[in-house]
């Protein structure tokens, strides 16, 4: 006897693929639906694999069919997907939907897309609750576009329960931007040294793929129309992430740390750099479905450092994560000839004190 029938839209994307194999492993019957309508694995037993243009309302439609007794969507955005949810509430029992911690404001209106503003980056409460301020819905930005999404699926509660995930930093294998590629591919190209802004202190509230797919698993279990951060165990700091990897891969570095923001040229920038911390709440959580987180950071990073040295066997970085470049650019994170000259300036006492 299964748990029911389960679509999965963005299924063989990283965390599409860690719920899959969550859903299928607690007795649902899946199908698994993409663009491409299979992936580079072969699927869990009583796994569909289904080929879906998210776009097409037709299309999905026809795959979510007419005995859907649960929804999950990894990749909706936006009043149009939300519409295309809403829409085809007579056919879904209950929906599990991927939104973002980016949703979140301080109490100055401050939020993830202001940081580059003079004084814009936020402040936070630690941790940070759900009931914290989000930005306006609309269709401007991504954290904009999710929050819409979020006040448009929570508005038809009565006729379908949704439960919306904010995700933090998702982290793991099968990642096309994965952060930690950061540290590894710097102790891979031999660097002994590293810079790191803001002291190091920058948090920003990881969740492995394997704990988001356990939230899917529990909220499937116990349907609702709610909001909910999804977050690991632990928020490390950027310098305890950077000696976590260290120790993976057995060596050492120095690591010059910067109490302000990146000086000239981005030097000591990287992908969790912020002034104040994102530290997510999950006490929600672990009352309305019971979660337990299936691992923390540190013990999930063997496996993924391992993926990363695979991906970037024999290959340049570009080309392992291409998405990667387009959203840091190709100097931005391997600037390695900016950074040695402002090191030797460092060691000559010829920058601000750090």
């Amino acid at each position: 006897m299964t748990r029911g029938q389960a679509v999965v839209i963005g299924a063989t994307g990283q965390t599409g693929r860690a719920a899959v194999r969550a859903l299928a492993e607690d007795g649902w019957e899946v199908r698994a639906a993409s663009r491409g309508g299979g992936g580079d694995e072969r699927p869990p037993e009583g796994v569909r694999t289904v080929r879906l243009d998210r776009e097409d309302d037709r299309a999905l439609a026809e795959v979510v069919g007419d005995d859907c007794d649960l929804l999950v969507d990894l990749v909706a955005y936006g009043a149009k997907h939300a519409g295309q949810l809403t829409g085809l509430a007579d056919r879904i029992g209950s929906a599990v939907v991927i939104s973002s911690v980016a949703v979140y404001e301080d109490g100055r209106g401050r939020g993830f897309e202001t940081q580059d503003e003079p004084d814009g980056s936020p402040r936070y409460p630690v941790p940070i609750p759900e009931t914290q301020p989000t930005v306006a819905p609309g269709d401007a930005t991504y954290a904009t576009a999710k929050a819409l999404l979020e006040r448009d699926l929570l508005a038809a509660g009565d006729t379908l329960p949704v439960t919306l995930l904010r995700a933090g930093a998702i982290h793991g294998t099968h990642c096309r931007t994965p952060r930690e590629l950061y540290f590894v591919k710097r102790l891979l190209d031999g660097r002994r040294r590293r810079v790191l802004a803001y002291g190091g202190r920058s948090r920003f509230h990881p969740v492995h793929v394997s704990n988001i797919a356990e939230l899917i698993r529990l909220a499937a279990l116990r349907p609702g129309s709610r909001v909910l951060n999804a977050g690991d165990p632990q928020a490390p700091t950027a310098a305890e992430i950077g000696e976590a990897i260290d120790a993976v891969m057995g060596r050492e570095t120095e690591t010059v740390l910067v109490d302000g923001p990146p000086p000239e040229g981005g030097i000591g920038d990287h992908p969790w750099c912020m002034e104040h911390p994102v530290a997510q709440d999950m006490t929600a959580a672990e009352r309305e479905l019971g979660y337990r987180p299936v691992t923390g950071y540190a013990e999930s990073l063997p496996e993924t450092v391992d993926w990363l040295t695979e991906r970037l066997s024999g290959r340049d970085w570009e080309d392992a994560f291409p998405q990667l470049v387009r959203s840091y650019g190709r100097d931005s994170l391997f600037g390695y000839a900016a950074e040695d000259a402002w090191l030797k300036r460092y060691d000559r006492g010829a920058v601000p004190e750090v």
